[in-house]
């Protein structure tokens, strides 16, 4: 199985629970530093890439509403905590040497830009990196409908989302041992099977805007790369 090799522009989800490392909670450096690096060597071979970074590491707004929090207030702390993540990705990549940019759907100029579409176009046009941050900017959105969306107004050629498993599964790999891994699957078949690779919305806007999602696992050096290039190991989501 192998991935186009006309994919020019990227939009790269990360979860959040992957910058936290072997701890239990916040930020790993070391990781950080290693997805930078992985980040730096796809810019290198001259795609356009932008970023959408989940904030579970910090703070979940369901599990917060299901603590009894107001689920309102518990999403807009989470999309604050994927601010946080945005920020420490930048600094890690700009350290790095790529020129990168933070825009957040919540305004909060004295740390980041605000989302502007046409602004962020020209920024990954000069080969910067563009980390979009605070999600939607709306309650009962989740990052990864965030990721769709902004794949979607990028026009992206595809959409990747780097997470702890190399793939698509019927079930959680790490309970069910004997789980079926996908190699390739429809949006529909996503869908009507209720896999969970992402939510309903996420899929349901990829679908329509015919964006394949590349679901693989982040944890390893080297994968980004080796994923676009068709040399990883990943499940892929398009067509139906």
């Amino acid at each position: 199985m192998s991935i186009p090799s006309n994919y020019q522009r990227v939009l790269l989800k990360i979860s959040g629970e992957v910058l936290m490392g072997d701890n239990t909670f916040g930020l790993d450096s070391k990781v950080l530093s290693r997805i930078a690096q992985d980040i730096y060597e796809v810019c290198q071979s001259g795609v356009q890439l932008c970023l959408v970074v989940g904030g579970g590491n910090i703070f979940r707004g369901v599990s917060g509403a299901a603590a009894g929090m107001d689920r309102t207030n518990a999403d807009f702390m989470g999309m604050l905590a994927t601010v946080i993540n945005a920020l420490a990705l930048q600094n890690a990549l700009e350290k790095i040497g790529l020129d990168t940019r933070v825009q957040s759907a919540i305004p909060m100029s004295t740390v980041c830009e605000p989302y502007i579409r046409r602004r962020a176009i020209r920024h990954m046009e000069r080969d910067r990196v563009v980390i979009f941050a605070a999600g939607t900017g709306n309650p009962y959105f989740t990052t990864d409908t965030a990721a769709a969306l902004r794949a979607s107004e990028m026009s992206c050629d595809c959409l990747m989302k780097g997470t702890k498993v190399d793939g698509v599964y019927s079930a959680d790999p790490h309970k069910n041992p004997d789980t079926k891994r996908y190699s390739r699957l429809t949006h529909f078949e996503v869908l009507s099977q209720d896999l969970q690779v992402m939510d309903a919305a996420a899929i349901t806007l990829c679908r329509e805007n015919n964006i394949p999602i590349i679901v693989f696992s982040i944890l390893n050096k080297g994968e980004v790369n080796k994923v676009i290039t068709g040399e990883g190991r990943y499940t892929i989501v398009e067509g139906g």
